[in-house]
């Protein structure tokens, strides 16, 4: 006699993403394990006693949506913190500053900042800030993390702390603007302790269970994170399938402890060792062969090719996967040559993380070598007429950035993430499907398919992730509306309920 299932999922379409025709009414699921994707009736006959049967009123069920590109720290700091994503003036900005400043920390702190939404008002500066407070420390971190502003008492506070190259001046004094290595400083004067960094890794978990996010790959660097992320799944409280991508400066000590990519349990796991090689497009600090539309300069090497190209063999040496930070085209320039001299990037399934502005060669070269595209397509939010691309990077190079379409027909795997720019998929898939032209647009397919099965490629998860079949994992986003019927409207779609190892973890019926 079969064995009855745990959870059943009924009255519902279910669309397992094995191919773009297969749907089934109900599925089922056993010890967090599907084991029956059919017909409410054929399901029905694997309900027992015991079994929590959920009748979802049609709503559509996917595989679980995986962040292939996160910063979960940083989620939390916006539930914990100010968040400053969507303000529309600097106004806006200085008062959640000042409205979100609590009296139990010394820092007054806010993400999300985005001044190229705002009317031609540039970012925040020192005089900005100070409005907010003259004595405590303020600081604000743009959306790419790459750029935080700081008050007068800040910038005091990290005098001789930051490199003077990476300090803006108005030619005598700093403006508050600090940006790259920086950043890194003003990350360090407030960064959280292992008590604190567990309760902004708890809050970014509820976070990504109310987005329909089932499993993450964590950019970590500096952070007490890895230690939350295993003290949580020791005590059953994790919930979210975790792959802990190691800064290039953890590289040693991932090889001491005896680390290697893959290594762990069934809910964190080793991932891939990164590095940057350039800034980004809103810092005017990615690296191009041309200089920016409004700007004489060309970028920033973060890490220099040389550098770079040590790093790959080290990487490779070790048997760890690389996952390197590449945005503007000369950035990827470097980096695919470094990668390209390794033994097998395909086998090791080395990523290429943004790859923002690559050229048709850089493309056909990417493909040959079987290179990971980790992407974000809700960076085609800059990408309308006048936005942050137009301004920084002229028409031309706008329309080829971000080429999802290009990226999808010609074979590469291609894996979706957020970035934190905003964290949701929902509002990713939203992007890739109505982006402004055919070479940077995708499918509600594809670009489903990079939320769940193309990122579980990135992660060496296709046979357990990212497909809704009998074997895989039975971790399941749950949508209000179906995204092939609304695909002008995505991002409005709303989740149900989310489906973590067979556990129901997020409910909003």
């Amino acid at each position: 006699m079969t064995e009855a299932a745990d959870l059943i999922l009924t009255n519902a379409e279910v669309h397992t993403l094995t191919d773009p025709d297969r749907t089934a009414g109900a599925v089922a699921v056993r010890d967090g394990e599907i084991v029956r994707v059919d017909s409410e009736y054929e399901v029905e006959f694997l309900e027992g006693v015991e079994t929590t049967v959920v009748d979802l009123d049609g709503a559509v069920v996917l595989p679980g949506f995986v962040d292939a590109h996160t910063h979960m720290e940083q989620v939390g700091k916006y539930a914990v913190h100010a968040d400053l994503a969507g303000t529309e003036s600097k106004d806006d900005a200085v008062e959640r500053l000042a409205d979100g400043a609590r009296d139990d920390r010394e820092w007054i702190l806010g993400f999300g900042y985005d001044e190229s939404d705002w009317a031609d008002e540039g970012y925040l500066t020192r005089e900005d800030l100070d409005a907010v407070s003259e004595d405590r420390p303020v600081a604000a971190v743009r959306v790419d993390m790459h750029t935080a502003s700081l008050n007068s008492a800040a910038l005091d506070r990290l005098s001789g702390a930051m490199p003077d190259d990476d300090v803006v001046t108005n030619g005598e004094r700093p403006t508050g603007v600090v940006v790259e290595d920086a950043v890194e400083a003003v990350r360090d004067a407030f960064a959280p302790g292992p008590a604190a960094t567990r309760e902004l890794i708890a809050a970014a978990r509820d976070r990504a269970h109310e987005l329909g996010v089932t499993g993450v790959h964590d950019m970590v660097r500096d952070s007490h994170a890895p230690r939350a992320y295993r003290e949580l799944d020791s005590a059953g409280d994790l919930n979210l399938r975790v792959r802990i991508n190691y800064w290039s400066d953890h590289l040693d000590a991932v090889r001491e402890v005896g680390l290697r990519t893959n290594h762990g349990s069934e809910m964190v796991r080793t991932g891939g060792i990164k590095s940057f090689t350039d800034g980004s497009i809103g810092g005017r600090t990615a690296k191009l062969f041309e200089p920016y539309a409004d700007d004489e300069g060309t970028g920033k090497w973060v890490v220099d090719p040389d550098e770079l190209r040590e790093f790959v063999d080290e990487v490779s040496d070790a048997g760890m996967q690389a996952t390197i930070h590449a945005i503007g085209d000369a950035a990827i320039e470097e980096t695919l040559s470094a990668l390209e001299g390794t033994g097998d990037p395909a086998e090791a399934r080395h990523r290429i993380e943004h790859l923002e502005l690559a050229t048709d060669e850089q493309i056909e070269r990417i493909e040959a070598a079987g290179i990971v595209a980790s992407v974000q397509p809700n960076f085609h939010r800059w990408a309308d007429d006048g936005g942050l691309y137009d301004q920084r990077l002229g028409r031309e190079r706008r329309d080829r950035s971000n080429r999802l379409g290009r990226l999808v027909e010609s074979d590469i795997p291609v894996a979706f993430g957020s970035d934190v720019m905003p964290f949701g998929p929902l509002e990713g898939v939203h992007h890739a499907v109505n982006a402004s032209n055919a070479e940077q647009r995708v499918s509600v397919t594809d670009a489903l398919c990079a939320y769940t099965s193309g990122a579980a490629y990135a992660g060496f998860d296709e046979d357990r992730l990212g497909t809704i079949e009998v074997g895989t994992a039975a971790d399941f986003t749950v949508l209000d509306r179906s995204p092939w019927e609304h695909e002008d409207a995505v991002r409005e779609i709303g989740v149900v309920a989310t489906v973590v190892d067979g556990e129901v973890v997020y409910d909003a019926r």
